[in-house]
C-alpha cells in the first residue's frame, strides 16, 4: 500500500494490485478507509467517514 501523500490526519494511498478498476485513491484515518474515483473525482465508498470529512477529503484530492 504505497502512500501517495498525507494531509492532516489523512493518508492517501493505492493498492499496487488494483489494476482492473478505473484510476482511484484510498484515504485512511484511524479505522476508516474511503475510496474516490479520480477521473472524474467522485466518491466510490465512504468507508465510515461522515459527510463533512468526505467534503474535506474531496477538496484535498481536487487540490492535489
Amino acid at each position: 500500500m504505497p502512500t501517495v501523500f498525507k494531509s492532516g490526519p489523512y493518508r492517501f494511498f493505492f493498492y499496487a494490485g488494483d489494476r482492473d478498476e478505473p484510476h482511484h485513491i484510498h484515504i485512511e484515518r484511524d479505522d476508516k478507509i474511503a475510496k474516490y474515483w479520480l477521473d472524474p473525482i467522485r466518491l466510490q465508498n465512504s468507508g465510515g467517514f461522515n459527510r463533512l470529512e468526505l467534503r474535506q477529503i474531496g477538496s484535498i484530492i481536487e487540490k492535489e
